[in-house]
């Protein structure tokens, strides 16, 4: 018995000594830091914070430390809004006015990198089970810049939606006109401004203004609304703050052109949070009477 509890005595001390040995080698021992992988987490681009990446998703790319609303690619924003089983339409439209140097070129890259083939989508589906159209840009084509075939895919959305008698919601991103197509591109702010003065004779048009819906999209479509929503801190302006304040020769206020600004301003109706936004268009269209 006394042997057995020896040797038994002996296999612990032996062990002790081989764990102190092991600590004190890994503590003399130079250690590497690991790289986080890309996919794991992301940094809030406003508070620098870090973020799981699959919990950055479940709410909706928006941050749980500042609110900060990072942008949404369109089929995103469609996944994010819309009932399943949607149509879309338009799709077999392609680009004519591509005469420009490089500019094939750039609409390849944007296409491989977007998986879209244009800065704008557009679809036929249903929000918490009411029947509308929508419209939804993607700041990863090109800046959301509106080009001719953008203008052409907005415009017959709004046609389509007059003929079907239904609602219509334009989810706005976009650096403004597309400067490759040069007065092609112009030409879309009128074309589409003088559609939605047609269809606003019957027909009820939302516009949810995104970061950041600035130049000829905001001076055209995107401000002729029934309804202005717009997405916290979202950058709403047509040209550039510096550029203003060299025009004007005076200092702007920090939070010029922002929503929560032009709220203030009355320039749009309400801010609402990416998480209460299907909800919220679902009242707003059963106010109208839409079911």
């Amino acid at each position: 018995m006394e042997n057995s509890f020896n040797k038994r005595k002996q296999e612990i001390l032996e062990f002790n000594n081989a764990m102190e040995e092991l600590n004190l080698r890994k503590r003399y021992e130079t250690t590497i830091p690991k790289e986080i992988p890309d996919d794991l987490i992301v940094k809030c681009p406003s508070c620098q914070k870090f973020i799981l990446k699959d919990n950055y998703i479940l709410e909706h790319k928006v941050c749980p430390y500042c609110n900060y609303h990072g942008r949404l690619t369109a089929r995103e924003r469609i996944i994010d809004v819309l009932d399943l089983g949607y149509e879309e339409l338009f799709s077999r439209l392609k680009e004519k006015y591509t005469d420009f140097p490089d500019y094939q070129n750039k609409l390849d890259k944007a296409k491989k990198d977007t998986n879209s083939d244009e800065s704008v989508t557009c679809v036929h589906g249903k929000i918490d089970g009411i029947e509308c159209c929508v419209g939804v840009m993607d700041s990863f084509f090109m800046m959301g810049s509106m080009g001719s075939l953008c203008g052409e895919r907005i415009t017959r959305l709004i046609e389509f939606a007059e003929k079907k008698d239904l609602p219509l919601i334009l989810f706005t991103t976009s650096g403004g006109a597309r400067m490759q197509e040069g007065v092609i591109s112009l030409f879309q702010m009128a074309k589409t401004s003088a559609a939605l003065s047609r269809f606003k004779e019957k027909g009820l048009y939302i516009s949810v203004l995104t970061d950041p819906t600035t130049g000829g999209v905001s001076a055209s479509f995107a401000s002729l609304a029934d309804i202005t929503i717009a997405e916290p801190h979202a950058l709403i302006g047509f040209a550039g703050k510096r550029v203003i304040e060299r025009t004007i020769k005076e200092t702007l206020p920090k939070e010029f052109q922002t929503a929560e600004f032009l709220l203030e301003k009355g320039y749009i109706d309400m801010i609402c949070d990416r998480k209460e936004l299907k909800k919220t268009l679902a009242l707003l269209l059963r106010l109208h009477n839409y079911r």
